[in-house]
C-alpha cells in the first residue's frame, strides 16, 4: 500500500498538509435571515481526475491504493470551523445547480438554509421537501471545503435528500437498497457523489467527521458509487 505522501503526490499531484486536532464546532440554530441566490441550470461538466485506488498496477507491482487516513476531518484547524460556509451543490434530477453562503459569523443565514432545504426536497414525491438537520449540511460544507484545499474543487452531487415515506416505499418495492426506518425521511441523510474522488475515499473523508452513518454503494461505469451520510447513530456499511 502506498504511503500517505505517495497516494497525494502520485494519486493526485498535491503535496500533504498537517493541522492541529479540533472537535467539530456545531452549526447554530437560529439566525437573522440574509439575502441568498440560488440558481437554476444545467450543471457544467466536471473534469475527471485519476483514481488511483481503481487503477490496475503494472505486472509486478502492487496496486497504489489510498491509505485510509488519506482525508481525516479530525485534523482540522480552528480556523476553518470559524470561517463563513459557502456550498456549492447539484441536483442532477431537477438540473439545478447553488452556489449559498449559508453560516457566517456562528449564525445560519435562514434564507440560504431554506434554498437549501428546497434543493435537498423529494424531487420524485411530489416535491415535498421539509428541514433538514443543519449538522448534515455541516458534514457536506466540510467535505467540500476540506478537498478545496488539496486542489479539488468540485460541487456536491445530491442523488437523494428527504424522501416522503410513499418514496422511500417505492424504493423499496424497486429493489433499490433504501432502509424501512430510512433518516432519508426525516431529513437526516442524503446520498452524494464528488467528481474527483472515488466512493472509498470521499466514504473514508466523510466518516472522519464522525457525525452519524455512513454507507458505501461501490458501482460500476464512469461516475462510480455514491456515499449515503446521515446524522444518526455512528456507523459504516456496505451496501
Amino acid at each position: 500500500m502506498a504511503s500517505r505522501r505517495d497516494f497525494i503526490q502520485r494519486g493526485v499531484g498535491l503535496t500533504a498538509a498537517s493541522f492541529l486536532s479540533v472537535p467539530l464546532i456545531g452549526c447554530a440554530s437560529s439566525a437573522p435571515v440574509r439575502h441568498s441566490n440560488i440558481t437554476t441550470s444545467t450543471p457544467k461538466p466536471v473534469k475527471q481526475m485519476a483514481r488511483a485506488s481503481e487503477q490496475s498496477a503494472p505486472s509486478g507491482s502492487s496496486m497504489m491504493e489510498p491509505p485510509p487516513d488519506i482525508f481525516d476531518a479530525q485534523a482540522l484547524d480552528l480556523e476553518f470551523w470559524l470561517r463563513p460556509r459557502t456550498i456549492e451543490v447539484i441536483r442532477p434530477a431537477s438540473k439545478e445547480r447553488a452556489k449559498l453562503l449559508y453560516w457566517r459569523d456562528g449564525e445560519i443565514i435562514d434564507s440560504a438554509y431554506q434554498d437549501l432545504c428546497h434543493l435537498m426536497r423529494d424531487v420524485n414525491g411530489g416535491n415535498e421537501t421539509r428541514n433538514i438537520d443543519p449538522k448534515l449540511f455541516e458534514t457536506l460544507w466540510g467535505t467540500q471545503a476540506f478537498v478545496q484545499r488539496y486542489g479539488i474543487d468540485s460541487p456536491v452531487e445530491i442523488l437523494s435528500g428527504y424522501r416522503t415515506p410513499a418514496s422511500n416505499a417505492k424504493l423499496r418495492e424497486a429493489g433499490v437498497p433504501a432502509a424501512r426506518q430510512s433518516l432519508h425521511m426525516v431529513g437526516r441523510a442524503a446520498d452524494i457523489r464528488l467528481a474527483n474522488l472515488n466512493a472509498e475515499v470521499l466514504g473514508g473523508l466523510v466518516k472522519s467527521f464522525r457525525q452519524g452513518g455512513v454507507g458505501f454503494y461501490y458501482r460500476s461505469g464512469p461516475k462510480g458509487g455514491w456515499i449515503h451520510a446521515d446524522t444518526g447513530l455512528q456507523r459504516t456499511w456496505k451496501g
